[in-house]
């Protein structure tokens, strides 16, 4: 995962786990949905601001989990988002989740997700917001 990184930090709850213990599969979309929105807040784009002052959201289009080994009850977890591919209407994020403090080793499970823009009305696509993609694109690779 290349260019500017956002940063995630989520402790695992005895929710988020099976009966042994282990990160449930789904909830690794519940850490990198969180993690999504806080950074569309980071760039200053709150969800409840592009709905209230734009009349658009995002929707996932695609999604793709490769779950690497497991995370654990209790475990303190960082989710690292990138943004790869920007379009007019679509945003393809790389997300990984990893255990605090071994980001530099293999993550736990990495994520690819593609998200579309669309009008809150219609559920049409519309182009990303000229503001918000020029933040996005300083994280993205050949989009600088």
């Amino acid at each position: 995962m290349e260019g500017e990184a956002h940063r995630f930090a989520c402790r695992v709850y005895f929710e988020d786990t099976d009966a042994g213990g282990v990160v449930y599969h789904a909830s690794y979309l519940r850490f990198a949905e969180r993690a999504r929105t806080e950074y569309l807040r980071s760039l200053g784009f709150p969800h409840q601001q592009l709905i209230d002052r734009e009349r658009l959201i995002f929707v996932v289009k695609r999604l793709s989990v490769e779950y690497h080994r497991p995370a654990l009850l209790d475990d303190s977890l960082v989710v690292v988002t990138r943004a790869p591919a920007l379009g007019a209407a679509s945003l393809t994020l790389a997300q990984g989740v990893f255990r605090s403090g071994e980001e530099g080793e293999a993550a736990v499970a990495s994520l690819s997700v593609t998200l579309v823009c669309v009008r809150a009305a219609t559920r049409r696509p519309a182009r990303i917001p000229d503001r918000l993609r020029a933040l996005i694109a300083r994280g993205c690779p050949g989009q600088r």
